[in-house]
């Protein structure tokens, strides 16, 4: 197959540091060209916050670029190299198996971004794998990409979707893609693995400085600075685990390579929402252990963050034992750490300021609310939704909760707490309880209507509802309303890219 030309189409202002600085972490690459491209889905609104013009992206020239047709001016395509624990196994080496970086760009806030393409051909890490991405999947990453920004989550997001006129064989024949992924940047927890496990101390002090430079350049200057990096990132993964339990994310994959250094949700694959609140909840088709459920998450952070100390452990300090102890230090703390960013969380969701606040009684207060929902197999977000028309003076809506004999004791426990609460703790009570999350059921509904009869209506329709989360509207009523019992006790996810 032939390797697509450099054209002289800008449609980025590139600045590649990683490529320039990281020589060897990396393997110069193209994409692979495609018969057919169509642009699926361009997200106009992330391309005019990156600084991108979006009529350049609409062009021919510009979509067959987006497939791999072409590689844009300023590119420096690579394929980067990681490893991973996966559900506890080390693989020594992964990397981009079907992923490019292209290179990087510097958005109207002034914030680096990556630039990378997803479904674009085997690389040298393909692992006889195909480097292809089905349309269904891609869909997926963009839609709960911008469901999760909506919501305040930091997440990679989806600039593009395109199709490529070809067939990828899966379960069955379905249309090939190639998103546009737009990321803080690829760096991982499974990027220092790899270099720990194949070059050494040398090696992972490179990608450390690296790192530190682009997403914590205040700690250049610390004492420790390998040590408090650990930190940082340990700090970041312990806030960015508390934000999925507030709206009931389960990841579905939290391997050590879908752990960001930057703190962003990445790989949207076997990714759902729990509806009944239970946390051993899973909806993984491979994950039958429940290694990755909802409530295991934050110990997965914990055990994934393990990992990145030991490949920092000869940074961290010369002597073995003195480093040990330092990173152990930080991953003991990470629990309380958790513990700290949750219960922030659960007092926004429960309309309660931290002001004066008894943190043992709050914290019973929200697990105690959480253990009526779990014997009530209560819906979790329309229940805390709930929770909130009742404090902005509404009836209160007809979820199971209301229901439960325990209900009425600790609503008066709530009610008590909440006297004298501000106008502002009502407004970060609404911006914590969405009325609208995506919904197994109906993502699945709108992937479905895209990739089996090419009707983009019900994607888009979706799209829209959950790009404004938190307004309650009486067309959308329908969007919020759970999935039949049955139909979430059948349902499942899958790696499907």
């Amino acid at each position: 197959m032939a390797t697509p030309a450099v054209t002289d189409l800008t449609l980025f202002a590139f600045d590649n540091t990683y490529a320039r600085e990281l020589d060897g972490y990396c393997v110069p690459w193209a994409p692979a060209p495609v018969p057919a491209p169509k642009l699926i889905k361009l997200n106009s609104a992330l391309a005019r916050d990156l600084g991108v013009n979006v009529d350049a992206l609409s062009t021919p020239e510009a979509v067959g670029i987006l497939a791999g047709n072409g590689i844009p001016r300023g590119a420096t395509p690579v394929a980067q190299a990681y490893a991973g624990h996966q559900f506890g196994h080390f693989s020594p080496q992964l990397g981009d198996g079907r992923a490019l970086l292209l290179g990087e760009i510097v958005d109207r806030q002034g914030c680096r971004r990556d630039i990378a393409f997803k479904g674009s051909g085997p690389t040298p890490f393909a692992r006889r794998g195909d480097g292809k991405c089905a349309l269904g999947p891609a869909l997926r990453e963009y839609l709960i990409g911008e469901a999760m920004a909506a919501l305040s989550i930091p997440t990679t997001r989806t600039l593009a979707v395109v199709t490529t006129g070809e067939l990828v064989r899966r379960d069955r024949p379905l249309p090939g893609a190639v998103l546009t992924r737009i990321a803080a940047s690829h760096l991982r927890v499974g990027t220092f693995e790899f270099f720990a496990a194949h070059q050494g101390p040398a090696a992972v002090r490179k990608l450390a400085d690296y790192a530190i430079r682009r997403h914590y350049p205040a700690l250049a200057e610390a004492d420790r600075p390998y040590l408090e990096f650990l930190r940082a990132v340990a700090e970041r993964q312990a806030a960015l685990v508390a934000s999925w339990l507030g709206v009931g994310f389960i990841h579905g994959v939290m391997n050590t390579d879908n752990m960001t250094i930057s703190g962003e949700t990445i790989d949207y694959g076997p990714c759902a929402f729990l509806e009944a609140y239970h946390p051993r909840t899973v909806f993984s088709s491979i994950d039958a252990g429940g290694r990755y459920a909802y409530g295991q998450q934050a110990a997965i952070a914990q055990w994934n963050l393990a990992r990145l100390a030991e490949a920092l452990l000869p940074l961290i300090d010369e002597t073995d034992s003195a480093a040990v102890a330092a990173a152990t230090e930080v991953l003991e703390a990470f629990p309380g750490r958790h513990a700290a960013h949750w219960l922030a969380v659960m007092r926004a969701k429960l309309g309660l300021s931290a002001e004066a606040a008894d943190d043992a009684a709050d914290r019973a207060l929200a697990d105690d609310f959480l253990n009526i929902l779990k014997a009530e197999r209560v819906d979790f977000t329309n229940a805390f939704r709930a929770l909130y028309g009742h404090a902005s003076g509404r009836p209160p809506a007809a979820v199971g909760v209301y229901r439960s004999p325990d209900f009425a004791a600790w609503l008066q426990r709530w009610l008590a707490r909440r006297p004298g609460q501000s106008a502002g703790c009502l407004a970060a009570m609404r911006h914590a309880n969405p009325c609208y999350i995506p919904r197994n059921h109906r993502v699945e509904a709108a992937l479905g209507a895209a990739v089996d009869r090419g009707n983009m209506a019900p994607f888009e329709r979706l799209l829209a509802v959950l790009g404004q989360p938190f307004d309650e509207r009486d067309d959308d009523a329908a969007y919020a309303e759970p999935a039949p019992p049955e139909v979430t006790a059948a349902y499942q996810t899958f790696c499907g890219t």
